[in-house]
């Protein structure tokens, strides 16, 4: 009988050498997150493979099922000890090696097998490691799963059957980068910097777009795990700032950045400006819109209020679906809506046929920009973003707050807000005219200006974004009001960055 996890060891000790370590705040809402060592050691990770091959027997899926790793330092070792756990439990892995995440979602279309499990700390600073999941194509596990998952693993309940079985499946890279590029060049030159702060994106990023016709020039696409410049992040300033200076010193027409895994993309003008990925996913709304009128689109409550306003969405006859911020809740609700695409403010895109097949991949993203800049060859990016109505948009902010109490913290928030409003109390100098709860709290005041707060899923921290439609002034006002309520909260640290 395997081990039941314990919550914490002490490394260089026999126990830890000889007992599975599993803290239990890694179990996030849509995927599992750990500080390598700290948090989940390698017998850890096996305990999760025989948990995850236990749950696809429960859910009455095929127990087989595809295993990639990004390219950090750990993954290979930390992937293999949950390929160990997998065959255990009587599954039939089928490991793709070096790869994006997107590329195990491709992986199950391609290779004909229902289940993945990805290992990859995404764009989590080093020392993280985790695992995207899913075993229902083109989805990933969402909080049922994920609470069964964790239930089965820290009471080691595990049902392990024979018939485990490894392969490893060669050249599977150049397959999802030829399905990439199976299709029409571009029709008009375009130069873009792309830039994948040394994570696994480097790999593939560069090669893609040339074959597409693209001018590329690479910025930090050497893979190099230690990330020596700054994190594969393309919600971070930092790496938003290099993209920047790169697009102006080469006259670039586009910034494209790429996250550690490969599944978001960020954007930058011509002009050196980031565009906040919201603001992009409205400007591809717009386009695809006017090929498909009367799309559906899902974006994340964290998004601009303009994919309910701009007046272009409108005349096209845009159907627009507010729905919880995360990965897995957004590609299932683009699934159960049949939305053409769907939009994260992270940076995550969901596009249904024609343009993908319901997965985040930060190269069809990519893609998809680029063949809207080919669309509008007499319009600069910068030109197209300037085309939507003015509004004033913060960063995605995040004050530190432990996972063991975060969740705690957002509630408290919200019975705040929901005070503020029965008593008729202004915020920010004015009422509140809208209260959305569906993911922790998004306060909305009478001139439009809005500030959300919920829970980070992925790591120990609040999410904090406002917008405002009137002024600079009235973003800072509502940071301050929305703040106000935070520092109510002693657990609330500082912020990530701010405005």
């Amino acid at each position: 009988m395997f081990p039941t996890p314990k919550p914490l060891l002490v490394p260089n000790t026999y126990a830890y050498e000889s007992e599975p370590m599993v803290k239990p705040t890694g179990f996030r809402e849509y995927d599992a997150r750990w500080l390598f060592g700290k948090e989940i050691n390698l017998m850890g990770v096996q305990a999760l493979g025989m948990g995850l091959g236990t749950l696809l027997g429960e859910l009455g899926k095929p127990r087989e099922i595809v295993t990639g790793h990004d390219f950090r330092g750990y993954s290979a070792s930390i992937k293999l000890a949950l390929v160990t756990g997998l065959m255990a439990a009587g599954c039939k892995v089928h490991d793709i090696g070096l790869a994006v995440t997107p590329m195990a979602y491709f992986a199950q279309f391609d290779l004909d097998v229902v289940a993945c499990a990805m290992v990859t700390a995404s764009h989590n600073e080093n020392g993280w490691t985790g695992v995207k999941m899913g075993c229902q194509r083109p989805l990933t596990f969402g909080p049922d799963e994920m609470g069964r998952l964790k239930e089965i693993v820290l009471a080691a309940k595990f049902d392990l059957i024979r018939g485990g079985s490894y392969q490893f499946v060669p050249g599977f890279a150049e397959r999802y980068m030829a399905d990439l590029t199976n299709r029409p060049k571009l029709k008009n030159r375009i130069k873009a910097v792309v830039a994948c702060g040394n994570g696994t994106a480097g790999a593939f990023a560069p090669k893609v777009l040339e074959a597409l016709g693209v001018d590329v020039i690479p910025l930090d696409v050497e893979l190099d795990h230690t990330f020596p410049r700054y994190n594969p992040n393309p919600e971070d300033m930092e790496m938003l700032h290099a993209i920047r200076d790169e697009v102006l010193r080469t006259g670039a027409d586009v910034g494209l950045g790429f996250d550690g895994d490969g599944d978001r993309c960020g954007v930058i003008d011509n002009e050196g400006h980031e565009i906040f990925a919201d603001k992009v996913g409205v400007m591809l709304a717009r386009d695809i819109s006017s090929l498909q009128p009367g799309a559906t689109f899902v974006v994340d409550v964290k998004s601009t209020g303009l994919f309910a306003s701009d007046p272009v969405l409108i005349a096209n006859g845009v159907k627009t679906d507010y729905w919880k911020t995360g990965h897995s809740y957004i590609k299932r609700r683009v699934n159960e809506l049949n939305a053409v695409a769907g939009f994260e403010k992270s940076g995550h895109y969901f596009f249904n046929t024609p343009i993908g097949r319901g997965y985040d991949d930060g190269l069809v993203s990519a893609i998809a920009i680029l063949d809207m800049l080919d669309r509008n060859p007499a319009k600069s990016m910068a030109d197209l973003k300037n085309a939507l109505p003015k509004t004033w948009g913060s960063p995605t902010m995040s004050p530190h707050c432990a996972d063991e109490v975060k969740y705690g913290v957002v509630a408290r928030v919200i019975e705040r807000f929901k005070e503020i409003h029965a008593r008729g109390e202004l915020v920010a100098g004015q009422p509140i005219v809208d209260l959305v709860t569906v993911n922790g709290v998004r306060i909305t005041t009478t001139d439009g200006t809005w500030g959300l707060v919920r829970a980070s899923s992925n790591t120990p921290q609040l999410v904090v974004v406002i917008e405002s439609p009137v002024s600079e002034a009235r973003l800072h006002e509502m940071f301050k009001a929305v703040d106000a309520v935070l520092r109510e909260n002693p657990e609330v640290g500082a912020y990530n960055q701010t405005i």
